[in-house]
């Protein structure tokens, strides 16, 4: 059983920052195995991609919307994931979600992520 749990969302003005992470767990699961990636999905929208990494941390993907904006980065030792938001906008309000992927391959499809946390709620007031 795999497990990915986001932490350090809240409410935040806009032009603020935020530190997003999620920690990887499981008996089996290989954290160096899988490419991560962000997600976020606003009421009433179709969950969208933000971010995602490879395995290593050498290639990184990102939405037109949050390029320059937000760093995605990993630790593997730490089995741990984070997305580093500055310049907040309201627009980025919305519960923001890792996944993971089996492989090599950076992808921004909701379909290639196996593995899906809970949530973190974000909330830029404006």
């Amino acid at each position: 059983q795999v497990q990915l749990v986001e932490s350090g969302g809240g409410l935040v003005q806009a032009g603020g920052s935020l530190r997003l992470s999620c920690a990887a767990s499981g008996r089996t699961f290989t954290f160096s195995s899988y490419a991560m990636g962000w997600f976020r999905q606003a009421p009433g929208q179709e969950r969208e991609f933000v971010a995602a990494i490879n395995w290593s941390g050498g290639s990184t993907l990102y939405a037109d919307s949050v390029q320059g904006r937000f760093t995605i980065s990993r630790d593997n030792a730490k089995n741990t994931v984070y997305l580093q938001m500055n310049s907040l906008k309201p627009e980025d309000t919305a519960v923001y979600y890792c996944a993971a992927d089996f492989g090599l391959r950076v992808g921004a499809g909701s379909h290639e992520y196996e593995y899906w946390g809970q949530g973190t709620q974000v909330t830029v007031s404006s």
